[in-house]
């Protein structure tokens, strides 16, 4: 394809995300089906070096825009059938979507999470066969496939509309601040602010990679950026390598819990628990916080082990590039908190306004140059990024979304509850346990909003029905989600990190492990000292409760990194788990 091809379909992408925006009340059996007719193409045809497509790739984003394009054409008329396909040319068209739907999420995250799907919607058309409790009434293909994609019941449901309506926004507004010099500015200010401290290099990773992470929403993708300066710099410096890959893949994977994005996770969240987004964020900071606080005190404790340096003084950014790269980032994050929390504007449009900013800033540098090619440049691949990132997004809820739609038809998610709840035998923290096991073994093998999305669906209900409020348990099943970054034996973030630092991936995850101890232990805390994400409500409480998790997270961090005999180690493990547990109301 012409190169001109991309940068083009990333200028429509984005055009048609923000004129949602502003275009008032547009019907979502129109949006959401163009939302993936854009991103098919990028799915199926997009390749590096300039590769071509195959056959089988032009025929499916063929038949797959083609079937979407009917669905928005059709829609008034598809209004009125209630659910209901009508003739065997409706009944093809909905089965192209849904296995062009599957094929976008093998393509976009590997076989896996499609299999899930495959599964859940066999689960859907046979399950009224399967004996017992764990089988359904069942219902005519017509209307279960078509409740699945003329309906927003399943492809087009109210995830999908999380994605079209918001996540894509904020995804367009992290892609255009890449590709100009904010990642420039998350690096220099966090080279100026740690640097000079013990372990510098390590301290630097942490602080970069929590801003970047916060807009990237990815932990594979800030591991793979920002990593790319940070663990060089870790490996001049003498850092051992697994340490170096440590470090960053931990600091990587908690750029998805810091607010105010969360990456896609905040604004899926805001959907499904009816909670507005500046409750969110503030529930959410304080865990955030204890997280990377966690993380630093565990570079402390291997820095003096290792005897690391800091980052020499000639290395560290001046202080007047560090405020001028700041700006590219501060500025578009001022005007988008400005106009979510002064102007009281939704999210979305507060991010337009960002995102408007952010372009202004794309046509100059940190040296106030403005040069055509250089800008050019900047703006291809702001829109290339858009175009790629809103893809996979895209792929992963819309397949998520046909596992949540077949749960809702069959009450599979019901049966799950219930098996959640006398396996835990009514009690909550068995109920807890199974939840978090859960987690980690769905987090595998599918991306982490993927994972919570479909773990919050299927075992929210039976934490909720003990006594958990709702915002307590989404923010709980989100935290669990992302342990499979770092946790063996599919953890994705190490994997990246250790192949960086070309070190064996096993020494990397245990190093990960034992400074990314409060990615186990604060979302437990949430659970026993609830006050923890009242930081709205009850600041003081919220603080109060910091306190315990620090000391409890501090206490067990240290029992696991610090050197001295395994039973002193044992002890203060044991005692930062018993802190964390005792409950306690501030």
């Amino acid at each position: 394809m012409p190169p001109f091809i991309w940068p083009a379909l990333g200028v429509v992408s984005i055009a048609f995300h923000l004129w949602l925006v502003f275009a008032g009340l547009i019907p979502n059996l129109v949006s959401r089906p163009l939302h993936m007719a854009l991103a098919i193409p990028w799915i199926m045809l997009w390749r590096p070096h300039s590769q071509r497509a195959d056959p089988w790739s032009w025929l499916l984003c063929i038949v797959g825009v083609g079937a979407c394009l009917w669905v928005a054409i059709e829609q008034n008329n598809l209004a009125d059938q209630y659910g209901s396909l009508c003739g065997a040319e409706q009944t093809i068209m909905a089965v192209i979507l849904i296995l062009v739907a599957l094929e976008m999420a093998r393509r976009a995250v590997g076989w896996p999470m499609p299999l899930i799907a495959a599964v859940t919607l066999l689960y859907g058309v046979f399950g009224d066969r399967i004996p017992g409790e764990f089988g359904h009434g069942g219902m005519p293909l017509q209307s279960f496939l078509g409740t699945l994609v003329i309906t927003e019941g399943g492809l087009w449901g109210s995830l999908t509309g999380v994605s079209v309506s918001i996540v894509a926004i904020f995804v367009i507004f992290g892609a255009v601040l890449n590709a100009g010099q904010a990642g420039a500015g998350f690096m220099n200010i966090a080279s100026a602010v740690a640097g000079r401290l013990t372990g510098g290099a390590a301290k630097v990773s942490v602080i970069s990679s929590a801003m970047f992470g916060s807009i990237s929403g990815s932990a594979s993708a800030n591991v793979a950026s920002t990593g790319a300066i940070t663990l060089p710099a870790m490996r001049r410096l003498g850092y051992p390598p697994s340490l170096a890959g440590a470090v960053e893949a931990v600091a990587s994977s908690g750029g998805q819990i810091m607010p105010p994005l969360m990456g896609a996770g905040a604004f899926v969240m805001v959907e499904l628990t009816g909670v507005p987004y500046d409750h969110i964020m503030l529930a959410a900071l304080p865990a955030a916080l204890l997280y990377f606080f966690a993380v630093w005190m565990g570079v402390n404790a291997f820095a003096k082990r290792y005897d690391l340096p800091n980052i020499p003084k000639e290395d560290r950014p001046e202080l007047k590039l560090v405020l001028i790269t700041t700006a590219f980032f501060m500025v578009p994050f001022t005007v988008l908190l400005y106009g979510m929390f002064g102007l009281e504007v939704t999210p979305q449009y507060a991010a337009c306004l960002a995102i408007l900013v952010a372009t202004l800033l794309l046509l100059t540098d940190d040296r106030f140059q403005i040069e055509p090619h250089a800008i050019l440049k900047r703006l291809e691949h702001a829109t290339i990024s858009s175009g790629q990132q809103i893809s996979m997004i895209a792929s992963i809820i819309l397949c998520a979304s046909l596992i949540i739609g077949v749960l809702g038809m069959t009450g599979l998610g019901v049966k799950i509850t219930s098996i959640i709840l006398s396996g835990s035998g009514g009690m909550l923290w068995p109920a807890v346990l199974l939840t978090a096991l859960t987690c980690l073994l769905l987090g595998m093998e599918v991306p982490t909003t993927a994972a919570y999305v479909i773990c919050v669906s299927v075992a929210g209900p039976a934490l909720t029905e003990l006594g958990l409020g709702t915002l307590q348990t989404h923010l709980f099943v989100f935290w669990f989600a992302l342990l499979s970054t770092i946790t063996p034996p599919v953890c994705g973030a190490v994997f990246i990190a250790a192949g960086m630092v070309q070190e064996n991936w096993l020494k990397v995850a245990w190093k990960a492990m034992a400074l990314g101890i409060g990615l186990y232990m604060i979302p437990l805390a949430m659970i026993s000292t609830p006050d923890l994400i009242e930081l709205r409500n009850n600041p003081l409480a919220a603080l109060l409760a910091m306190g315990k998790t620090g000391l409890a997270t501090t206490l067990a961090g240290y029992g696991v990194i610090a050197p001295g005999s395994w039973l002193r180690r044992l002890a203060l493990f044991i005692t930062g788990f018993v802190v964390l547990l005792v409950p306690m109301t501030f």
